[in-house]
Formats: C-alpha cells, structure tokens, sequence
C-alpha cells in the first residue's frame, strides 16, 4: 500500500510518497519544488498572484508524481506562511479549482501534535517523556507527552523566516540593536512555553526541522549524506559558541559555512537565536536530532488510526469547493522542469 503527503512550507513544496503495507511510513520517491513564498510575500503577508500560480503549478505536478508513483492523491497541507496569509482563503481555493487537491491549513498545534507523533516512533518508548522542538519559517511549534500523542502542544510566532523580516532585514550583517531586539522578542514569547517544560522536565528533548539539521551540521554533526541512522546531537555549549559567527557574517558568508544552505543562510541566524534562546529557557542542554517529522506523523496517524482522521481534517478545511468541479481527466498538469528529484 503506498499513500503520498504533499508539505506545502515557506520555502519548499515537497511530496513525499511511502510504502506503508507494514505500518512503518517507508519513502520509495521524494521530489520539491523550491517557491520561496516567504520571500515573496506582499507587505501584509499577502501571497501574490504570481506566487499562487507557481504553487498551483507544483500541486499539479505533485499530485501527477504520487499517481503516477501509485500512491493516488496526496494528503496535502500547507504550514505557516499561507496559514498567516490575508488572502488564504483565495489561495486554498484556486488551488482546489485548479488542480483537484483539497490543499488544507492544519492548526500550528495540530502540526505540533503530528509531528511529535513522528518523532516518538522514531525515538521509541525507551526515550521517555519527550520534549519536541520544530523551527519553520513561519512558526516555533513546541510539544511534551509521555505517550503517543503530547499532552501539551504549542504553536508560537517565532519562525525563522518570520523573524528575520520582522528584525534582521535592513542590515546585513545585523547591528547589535536589531539583535538585541529579536533577543528581547524571543525570550518574551518563550517564557511561558519553557516554564511549562521547566516544570515538566521531560527525559530526552529532540528538534526536528531544517533549520536544526543545519544547525547541528554547523556545530560539527554528521553531513546529511551519511544517512538518517547516523545518530545527531546540538550541544548548546557549541550553538553558543557559534551564534558571533553567524552575527558577525553575511548572509553570503554564511552560506559557505558547513551545513548552511543558500536558500536558508539569510534566516540561519535567527534560527540559531531562537534554538539558544530555547535551550537556555528550559535547561536542556543537547537535543537530539530527528529525522522524522510532520510529514512522518501524519502518514503514521493515518495508518494507525485510519483513513477518516484526514478526511474529517479536510472536511473541516477552509475550503469550499464541490467535489465534482474538476473530472480528473481535466486537471492541469504541470511540466516537470524545475523540480528536484531524489529516489
């Protein structure tokens, strides 16, 4: 049996198509399109038209790949950076109209809960109680449980991407000022969500996300070409350690630093501030790194509790569009260039 999930983030649209026949979420192909919506974002945080049209584009030829690859359509889902937009609801139903795809807006803690989800069954009952960090470019999302799913979940404004046009963009390098403030901005955001965790004292803290790969890349972790079973930490001794680097460099400087992409340099820095600033806050001084995420959590969701936990989701999406308004054979599809395979 293989089914398909298709993250619609602030930089990337990625499918990923697995085999689930034995109950663990195994990827046979996985292909993005790099958008970078975040970047293209009108003053009031705005999708624009053009934007839309590029991602209507990439939903259509996603949903070709899973069919193709036999996964039928994809369970799609779109984080931050169109949950945010004033106009998200047009932009949910063009690309209903146009593709086929009920493109749903998850709730920042409903994404907290699925990929805590992810990360407990990569991580394994032996972990504990868990403490669950995830960096995106729109939203921090933070999770604690001792079971499956977290007892506690939340979804704070303090994505990298976020925070970088909010206080690192008219600099760069940044001055100290505008530093000092996203400090100053963090720590007020954080401080209840650490107490919390403080007060809970979880056995083992793990991150997923791009933004801590990268940043454990940084401070010496396993390159990504060694697999996903190379066991990763981020010390917040060496991300201390790290952050007047970062500071004191250009986005472009940053970008030839280990581990820091091009497209993620100009947000690395307030990435790396919100992850010291979160460490610190709650006491936790290594996070492990996870390879499983949201995406993983909801192909497990649906395979341990059924398919009808995503339908009631896009049911209850933002989107009103009869089903019967786009016959399959008349779908756009888009040409494939321009996007990014691996198998």
């Amino acid at each position: 049996m293989r089914m398909s999930v298709l993250d619609v983030g602030s930089k990337t649209v990625r499918l990923m198509v697995a085999d689930t026949g034995s109950g663990v979420p195994l990827p046979v192909h996985t292909e993005k399109w790099k958008l970078r919506l975040s970047e293209q974002l009108e003053p009031d945080g705005a999708i624009p038209e053009q934007s839309v049209r590029q991602l209507v584009r990439a939903v259509s030829a996603a949903d070709a790949t899973a069919l193709r690859w036999g996964a039928g359509g994809p369970m799609a889902f779109a984080t931050a950076v169109v949950r945010a937009a004033p106009n998200r609801l047009d932009v949910l139903r063009t690309v209903r109209g146009e593709t086929g795809v009920r493109l749903c807006t998850l709730p920042g803690e409903v994404e907290a809960d699925l990929t805590f989800l992810g990360a407990r069954r990569w991580m394994g009952w032996r972990a504990g109680s868990l403490a669950l960090f995830d960096i995106g470019g729109g939203s921090l999302e933070v999770a604690f449980g001792r079971g499956r799913l977290p007892d506690f979940a939340a979804s704070l404004p303090l994505g990298a991407g976020r925070l970088t046009r909010e206080f690192l963009a008219d600099q760069d390098p940044p001055s100290e000022e505008d530093l000092r403030a996203l400090r100053r901005r963090v720590r007020h955001q954080l401080r209840d969500v650490a107490a919390r965790l403080r007060w809970e004292g979880p056995r083992m803290a793990v991150a997923t996300s791009r933004t801590f790969q990268q940043l454990a890349r940084l401070c010496g972790a396993a390159p990504g070409r060694q697999g996903v079973f190379v066991a990763r930490e981020l010390s917040r001794r060496d991300l201390r350690r790290s952050l007047p680097r970062l500071a004191s460099l250009t986005a472009a400087e940053r970008a030839r630093l280990p581990g820091v992409s091009e497209p993620r340099a100009l947000q690395s820095l307030a990435g790396a501030v919100v992850g010291h600033t979160l460490m610190k806050l709650t006491g936790i001084k290594t996070l492990t790194i996870c390879p499983w995420a949201i995406r993983e959590g909801m192909l497990l969701r649906c395979v341990e509790d059924g398919g009808s936990w995503w339908s009631e989701i896009a049911q209850d999406s933002d989107v009103e569009v009869p089903m019967g308004m786009i016959p399959a054979q008349s779908r756009v599809v888009a040409p494939e260039t321009g996007a990014e395979s691996t198998k």
